[in-house]
């Protein structure tokens, strides 16, 4: 039914002429200089960086938290100390924290209760690295134990675990191709080493071979990396050990920072925000890992981090 009610009409115009007055301000507001220049300075604002951001390791496309979780301190000891339920509650209180990242090895006191620590935990979203110690007669088989051990179809990065002499590549050839063996079968899906010598650092660097580095790294130089083999002793300039994880990094190998804390040295909090600051600074660092025994040492070391990369 139509209606010619003068007031009517004048109701309807008003509404529509607010509407479409309220969109060309609002088209107006957002091509404003004003408007573009704010948008284009959120969008080029770097995104902050957080100690449980997941970050890519090298060139693997393998993510992993920046913050990892080690658990080789005393050879696993002392996160063993209170016994396992201790210990799963911790990697679950570090995982409901943002750490998806684990680090263990055959020869640690851990490597037994990783099965029970992840368990509950959706797998696809954790990091869990391993290492093999000496050269063992059948490396497939340990590696296969690893997964067994683990209760997980692959691990996701295993070394081969401390090495000192700068020849290891050639005298480690036969435990490199068991590695090579397994990560065409996906058992792993990355290999490499651990060093703790620098002649032994400086053939990682040299070789094509390594995914991985797992790198001693502190300003302190405490347990870094020296021209011996001794595991500390005094500390050492850290210049020589900078100088491969760059060069490590410029081959888009993935570098991962240990002994941060000085193998658990650093009682004095200021040498702990150092040697964190060190390594956050570090762009050719990809992630680092930390001993942990609390979770109080968890929350320090996230809140240290964080700061750090606001900082930086």
């Amino acid at each position: 039914m139509h209606t010619n009610d003068p007031s009517k009409n004048r109701q309807g115009l008003n509404r529509r002429q607010f509407i479409q007055t309220s969109a060309t301000l609002a088209g107006t507001a957002l091509l404003s200089p004003w408007a573009l220049t704010n948008v284009r300075a959120a969008a080029e604002t770097p995104p902050v960086r957080t100690a449980t951001d997941q970050v890519t390791l090298g060139k693997t496309g393998i993510k992993l938290s920046r913050l990892g979780f080690g658990c080789g301190s005393n050879n696993g000891r002392i996160q063993t100390a209170q016994g396992k339920d201790a210990f799963v509650d911790l990697i679950h209180y570090a995982y409901d924290h943002g750490i998806t990242s684990i680090d263990t090895a055959q020869a640690y006191a851990t490597f037994d209760l990783i099965a029970d620590a992840i368990k509950g935990l959706p797998r696809e979203k954790l990091f869990i690295q391993s290492k093999v110690d000496g050269q063992p007669a059948d490396v497939l088989a340990v590696i296969d134990q690893h997964r067994k051990t683990f209760n997980t179809d692959y691990v996701d990065s295993l070394l081969i675990h401390q090495m000192t002499l700068g020849q290891w590549t050639d005298e480690w050839k036969r435990v490199m191709d068991a590695f090579d063996q397994a990560k065409e079968k996906k058992w792993i899906r990355a290999k490499g080493v651990s060093c703790h010598s620098l002649p032994a650092l400086r053939a990682s660097t040299a070789t094509d071979w390594n995914d991985v580095h797992l790198v001693r790294v502190n300003p302190q130089g405490s347990f870094t990396d020296g021209e011996s083999s001794a595991y500390g002793g005094p500390r050492k300039d850290i210049a020589p050990v900078m100088s491969e994880i760059k060069a490590i990094h410029a081959k888009g190998h993935g570098v991962i920072g240990m002994k941060i804390f000085g193998n658990g040295t650093f009682t004095d909090p200021a040498d702990r925000e150092k040697s964190i600051r060190f390594a956050m600074a570090c762009r050719e660092i990809d992630a680092v890992v930390i001993g942990f025994k609390s979770r109080q040492e968890i929350d320090e070391a996230i809140e240290r981090v964080n700061r750090a990369l606001r900082e930086v």
